[in-house]
């Protein structure tokens, strides 16, 4: 796990944590700028001990807020899920107040002020009990893709649906899927589909209507922001594959999950 203590800043500047998970607690009140561009800030006040959960990529303008930023690693994030079944993804969580969650940041920031007497272990151990703290109250749950014979190895897959997930708002190329699973386009291609059943085309398809799926369940995100965080050109596509995927338009569908909710309060 890595840790760090960020200072006030005033220039923005772009933020990419290597594409691992994030999570950072003011530790003075304050606020910071956040967005997935320049031109797509977003203000968000903290108070003293809030958390928050970035599982992505972002840019960030800070002003006068100091924070402690701790960084989880894939792998001990996989260990987490361990067990569970299926891949996960992290919620985009950009103010919580988690006891949990804030108890062991906050252990973190005690062992650093300390100069982290306690070691590795420590360090280790608390990793560890973020991710699954994460795993079980954050993520959007997705099930592992199904195996044929005669595809791709277990390996370069896994590499490649993880590829898939972390750029699912980029315009991802084939050439780019092949040469993270060391094959020629062709090769890939053909590997592929008979790993998923699925052209990869279709298989990021899917994935980016999953995710809007998951991100329409948020009623403060709008249409046009999920299209974009999904990899959508324009809304006008985002909104005719998802009708042909759903059976229903974004909105159509965010309604009808509003709907449900309300039966159950």
């Amino acid at each position: 796990m890595k840790v760090e203590l960020k200072t006030p800043e005033f220039d923005v500047e772009p933020w990419m944590a290597n594409h691992e998970p994030v999570l950072a607690m003011a530790l003075r009140p304050g606020w910071v700028e956040v967005g997935t561009g320049r031109s797509e800030l977003k203000r968000i006040s903290f108070e003293a001990g809030e958390v928050s959960v970035c599982p992505r990529p972002a840019w960030i303008g800070r002003h006068g807020l100091e924070s402690l930023i701790l960084t989880i690693s894939d792998p001990v994030l996989r260990a987490a899920n361990d067990g569970i079944g299926g891949d996960v993804e992290l919620r985009v969580v950009p103010r919580l107040a988690d006891a949990r969650l804030g108890a062991l940041v906050t252990a973190v920031n005690a062992e650093r002020v300390a100069g982290f007497p306690s070691g590795r272990l420590f360090l280790d151990s608390i990793e560890l009990a973020l991710a699954v703290a994460l795993v079980h109250d954050y993520t959007f749950r997705r099930p592992s893709p199904r195996i044929h014979r005669g595809g791709l190895t277990p390996a370069r897959l896994r590499k490649v649906v993880e590829l898939v997930h972390t750029r699912l708002e980029s315009d991802l190329s084939l050439e780019e899927l092949a040469n993270t699973a060391g094959l020629s386009i062709t090769h890939f291609s053909q590997m592929f589909r008979r790993s998923t059943g699925q052209s990869p085309h279709q298989f990021v398809l899917h994935r980016r209507i999953e995710r809007a799926r998951e991100m329409l369940q948020v009623a403060d995100h709008r249409v046009l922001d999920v299209a974009v965080a999904c990899g959508f050109k324009s809304q006008e596509h985002f909104a005719r594959v998802f009708r042909r995927v759903c059976g229903a338009s974004p909105t159509e569908y965010r309604q009808k999950v509003a709907h449900r909710d309300r039966q159950w309060t």
